[in-house]
């Protein structure tokens, strides 16, 4: 695990000086987030007010089940069609940066506007198969949510260049997948095992912040110092915040870089060889 750690470390140090080239980037995944969180609201709102937010039970009524599963279908096409559409934007920064250029905003704004009839078919094709995890998990509980859970990782891994060859290449969802796949075995071989992980390095980066609202609430509890509780509230909620939007720009970051060295076999500027080829396990 440590080892795992320290190689994600590295690479997020790597694609920390991308970043810091462009920090602009980081608008992108707060507008995304910002979009989100309008999304859930459209659909949570209306769902929880007419107390129909509960999956149905297996004996309901075929209307009853199709109804909600319809509504869950258009709530995740929804939401990542505004995540693939502002990771786009990132991906295609990312891109200018690794290939020597200067992006903008502009760029990263026109470049997924101008594929945004792919990002849609992304977006079904992503929706599609979060219904089937979803109705696989809720049919059977326990091994239901094992079977989910792996066809999930399988299905993280197989799509994982998918939305940098839809940005770079512009090719179709089911193309894009297949010629993800078809890189990602062409240089790692078989052993797609994923040795890195940048949600682990920033949930550990973010347990501080838990442990200052753990502390503000015991303050305000113990000692009435409420005003205390919520500065420390407030802080930790900022710099969750910012945390998630240097994970966000730094994972695509890593994908665009990723995505470059399998299709060219060269290493992005700023990269190292040996971080991109241990990355997806050995050949």
């Amino acid at each position: 695990m440590f080892g795992r750690i320290s190689h994600t470390w590295s690479l997020m140090g790597a694609s920390w000086e991308i970043l810091k080239q462009d920090k602009e980037m980081l608008i992108f995944p707060l507008i995304s987030g910002i979009c989100c969180l309008m999304v859930l609201a459209s659909f949570a709102v209306p769902l929880v007010l007419t107390d129909s937010w509960t999956p149905p039970a297996k004996n309901a009524p075929v209307g009853d089940q199709v109804a909600y599963y319809a509504m869950l279908f258009a709530f995740y096409f929804c939401n990542y069609l505004v995540i693939v559409f502002f990771n786009s934007a990132v991906i295609a920064c990312a891109t200018i940066r690794l290939s020597g250029g200067d992006p903008t905003l502009g760029d990263g704004f026109r470049a997924a506007m101008s594929r945004l009839p792919l990002i849609i078919g992304w977006a079904l094709v992503s929706a599609t198969v979060g219904l089937i995890l979803r109705l696989i998990e809720d049919r059977s509980e326990k091994v239901g949510a094992l079977v989910a859970g792996l066809l999930g990782m399988a299905w993280s891994v197989v799509s994982f260049l998918a939305i940098p060859i839809l940005v770079i290449e512009r090719e179709g969802p089911l193309t894009a997948l297949k010629r993800s796949t078809a890189l990602l075995k062409k240089t790692w071989g078989q052993q797609l095992v994923g040795n890195f992980s940048f949600g682990m390095v920033f949930f550990l980066l973010s347990i501080p912040a838990y442990l200052v609202i753990g502390l503000g609430v015991f303050l305000g509890m113990s000692s009435g110092l409420w005003p205390v509780t919520i500065v420390c509230v407030v802080l930790s909620v900022i710099y969750l915040i910012v945390l998630a939007l240097i994970e966000s720009v730094l994972f695509a970051i890593f994908q665009a870089a990723l995505y470059l060295y399998a299709r060219d076999g060269e290493v992005p500027t700023g990269f190292q060889a040996d971080l991109l080829i241990d990355s997806m396990g050995p050949k």
